[in-house]
This record gives C-alpha cells, structure tokens and sequence, in this order.
C-alpha cells in the first residue's frame, strides 16, 4: 500500500516534531522522513531512536523534494524558519506547524508557503526532548487547525488527512480566536505554575513547604517542569490575550477573596469548579468518544499497575485511558477509563473481587 505522503520534512525535533515524525513513520505515511535542526546532537538522537530517516543542519535542494513539511521550531523561530524554506519549497507541497500561538505564525507563513495551514496539536508534556517523543502522544489529541480565507483547499483536504491519519481529531478554528482560548486553558496556567513555585521558593519556610508539597500542588505546577525558555517565548508570543486572561483572572481571585466571608457562596463557587473540573474527563466534545471512568486505590507495590491491566485483560475488558492520579508511600490512586458504561460497570466487579478498593 501506497504511503499518503512521499517525502516528509520536519523541522524541529523536539519532543513534538519528534513525536509526529515517530507517527510518521510507524503508521508508514510517509515515504521517508527527513529532519531538520540546528543543533546536531537532536538530529544524532533522531537517527538512533529511528525518528527520521535523513538529517540535516542546512535547508538546501532537498526541501524542494518534500511533498508535506511540517514546521516544529520553537514559536518565536517560525516566520524566520518560513522565511528560510520558502526559496527552496516545492510549489504544489503542503505546509503546516505545530505552534501554540497562530495570529502572528499564520500572518507570518501563509503568504511564504505555498498551500500551508497553521496547525495546533493540543498535546505535549513536561518532560522536552526527542528522546521523550512517541506516537502515541498524537493519539485522540484534538489537533487545532487555523485556516483563513487565504488557505488553498489542498492544504485544508491534505493537512485535515494528516491529522487524521496520526490518530488525532481536527477541529477548525480562527488563528486569533485560537491564541484567545489557548492563553486560558494552557498559557495561563503555565503562568500559575510558575507564581506558586515562586511563593515556595521565596518563603523564608522554603525547605519546610517544599517538604509539604503533596499531591495538589506537585500536580498543579507541573508544567513548570518543562522547559523554560520554550514556555518563556510561547507565553510571549501571545502576551496580548495572555495580558486579557490574567485581568480576567484577577478579578475571579478578589471575587473567591470576598467569598472567604460568605460560606454559602464560597461553597456555590466549589461545587461549579468541582462540575467542571470533573466533566473534564469524561471527554463532551461530540468529535470525542464518550469516557466512562473508574478510580482504584491501589498499593504502592511494583506490579500493581501490570496486576490491574490483566486482571481486566483476562475478563475481556479494554481499558481505553489510564491516569496516575496520585502517588503516595502506602497507596495511591489509578484512573481507568472505559468506553461504554457496561466495561466500567465489569471492571468495577473484577477489581472488586481481586481485592481493590474503589471509593
């Protein structure tokens, strides 16, 4: 069978250019992968870990062979990035990004790559690097896409099938209502993450709070584990909605502020943040599948996780997520996730019998 691609370009391969070239290459989409960086030791990983099958430090003729480039620079880097292909790139070739910012990459590229599409793919993780990529980090993503009037129907159709084909789902949205959502749900909170890891790291009671640290407040600054100058330029790059979200948020502070002396309303305000939060999950977009969730308390032993997989898989049930939810010296705390109502309820009996508490 044909690959839907010929020759591929990635151009970046962190953690995730990484990650799509792996995609690239064990869903067989591609004819060949080559990668592109700057810093040679990226490109030697990339080749060890059989992310690509030809590197390079410079753009040249090759570009021009490409049938679908995918740019995975840092955000600040892509117009200059586009402004260094364009030359080289073939004219029917696709073209697309991966960025959390859109506005200014898509102003930036659409008029320099031929049949390009700014693209988004919500996924990632703490932990940057090629040596970090996998396929499955694309896996039931929702994958922003940010035409304009200006895309050309082969990239919409060609970059859409790529997106689809990687195992992610494609939802279209407007570059600069992009960057607007994206500064609350993912920007924002990076910023978060990085004023209470500065409250801990400014008290005079550092080591102590930092020896307090539980499960919350490892799990709400874990995105300030990544890498600082990514998220530092990714942030600023959409400073402008940024600056609007973190109004907004001030605001929700001094009201919860006003709150503490209202019980009543304080506990009003809980229990929607409790609705939403719980809703998150279970996955409501209708171009996501439906989640039923399961949580199992399970012993902090070697095995436990291995134990429950099988016991499941032995019964016939599929277990479509799984989430660590905490961690502790006697016990922590699985999320299983199913997808129909029955395979939970079934799960919930097997784990039952082979002796696990689930709350």
């Amino acid at each position: 069978m044909k690959p839907l691609f010929g020759k591929v370009g990635v151009f970046g391969v962190g953690l995730l250019g990484g990650s799509v070239a792996l995609g690239l290459k064990e869903r067989f989409l591609a004819e060949e992968v080559h990668a592109y960086d700057q810093d040679p030791l990226a490109l030697e990983k990339a080749l060890f870990l059989g992310v690509a099958d030809r590197v390079h430090t410079e753009v040249g003729p090759w570009v021009g062979e490409l049938s679908l480039g995918i740019l995975a620079a840092p955000v600040g880097a892509l117009a200059e990035l586009g402004k260094a292909l364009a030359p080289w790139a073939h004219p029917e070739s696709l073209w697309t990004d991966v960025g959390s910012v859109k506005a200014k990459v898509v102003a930036a590229l659409e008029g320099l790559l031929p049949h390009y599409l700014g693209g988004h793919p919500m996924a990632g993780s703490e932990r940057a690097g090629v040596e970090n990529a996998h396929a499955g980090l694309l896996q039931n993503a929702v994958w922003v896409l940010t035409p304009t009037e200006r895309t050309s129907p082969r990239a919409r159709e060609g970059v859409r099938r790529l997106v689809e084909a990687l195992g992610a789902y494609p939802l279209e949205v407007p570059p600069l209502l992009h960057d607007e959502l994206v500064a609350r749900i993912s920007h924002l909170p990076y910023l978060l993450a990085v004023a209470l890891n500065r409250l801990v790291a400014h008290s005079p009671h550092k080591d102590l709070l930092m020896f307090l640290a539980a499960g919350g407040f490892r799990d709400l600054t874990r995105v300030a584990s990544g890498s600082p100058r990514m998220s530092r330029d990714m942030v600023v790059e959409n400073k402008e909605a940024l600056k609007e979200a973190i109004e907004e948020l001030r605001e929700v502070l001094l009201e919860l502020e006003g709150l503490l002396d209202e019980p009543e309303g304080l506990l009003r305000a809980a229990e929607e943040a409790k609705r939403t939060r719980d809703s998150l999950p279970i996955v409501r977009r209708s171009l996501l599948p439906e989640m039923h969730d399961l949580v199992v308390q399970v012993p902090d032993r070697p095995g436990e996780i291995a134990r429950i997989a099988t016991a499941l898989g032995e019964a016939g049930v599929n277990i479509k997520d799984i989430e660590v939810l905490t961690i502790r010296e006697a016990a922590g705390a699985l999320r299983l996730s199913f997808a129909t109502r029955e395979e939970r309820e079934r799960a919930r009996r097997v784990l039952q019998e082979a002796g696990y508490r689930l709350p």
